[in-house]
């Protein structure tokens, strides 16, 4: 069997040829001007899905909005049941960081248990589990494998919360999302289902997500604190060309 059957189906390619773009509005998002304009950011700028918080008023939103599959986030499993009866296309346990400023952080057996709880929950549903950053490496990898075995289709990495870039653009940009990109690499590495590399990411580094194995690109803050739509648009398509460039230059 396919390790996308669970996926919708306009995501297969997206990850099988290494170029899915997941544009998210934040997990604790429930403004809806925000996150409709973020869903239509995400649709005109060429993202593959979109991303947003576990209320089924903003997945009857985001269907309104767009065609695009819509992934919603929670750390409530009962909450994700809720959103997919509402119409969300896949869930995802995770986008941490609005936690980690309460204190709050995520160990290894409570995201395996959030997994397990979720998947009983909802079966059929392609299910992507984030492996908190807050964990050595080794552990996340551990954790990722454990998370095949109980059922995850996606794998999602982070890391850009707490980094502290030293230097201005280019430079800083990649020391940005050096931690999600070491994860990407070390989990890809170790599971054979997709891999995205979400946090701290921007066109500059998504090229470099992908070289470490990640099979696409979670792109949050980038986006979601534009209040301009224009400017959004604009930005997801830069990350959309960033993408789209790597996987032209692998062909050729």
């Amino acid at each position: 069997m396919s390790m996308f059957h669970r996926l919708p189906a306009p995501l297969h390619r997206a990850f099988a040829e290494g170029r899915a773009l997941k544009i998210i509005s934040g997990l604790q998002n429930f403004d809806l001007d925000s996150v409709g304009r973020v869903v239509r950011a995400a649709q005109a700028g060429g993202a593959t899905y979109v991303d947003i918080a576990a209320d089924p008023r903003l997945v009857a939103l985001a269907k309104r909005e767009t065609h695009l599959p819509v992934c919603v986030s929670a750390v409530v499993p009962t909450q994700l049941a809720q959103a997919v009866a509402a119409g969300a296309d896949l869930v995802e346990i995770g986008n941490y960081d609005s936690f980690y400023g309460e204190g709050r952080v995520f160990s290894a057996e409570t995201v395996v248990r959030l997994a397990c709880e979720t998947r009983v929950l909802l079966p059929d549903t392609a299910l992507s589990v984030t492996v908190p950053h807050t964990l050595p490496l080794d552990a996340q990898v551990a954790l990722a494998e454990k998370l095949v075995e109980v059922g995850a289709d996606l794998i999602q990495t982070e890391g850009g919360t707490f980094s502290q870039p030293q230097h201005a653009g280019t430079l800083g940009a990649i020391e940005k999302a050096a931690p999600t990109l070491a994860a990407a690499r070390e989990i890809s590495r170790a599971v054979a289902i997709p891999v995205l590399c979400a946090s701290g990411l921007s066109d500059v580094t998504v090229p470099l997500a992908i070289a470490a194995g990640a099979r696409g690109v979670g792109v949050g803050s980038a986006v979601n604190k534009l209040a301009d739509e224009i400017l959004a648009i604009a930005a997801v398509r830069s990350l959309r060309a960033a993408l789209d460039g790597v996987v032209t230059r692998a062909i050729a």
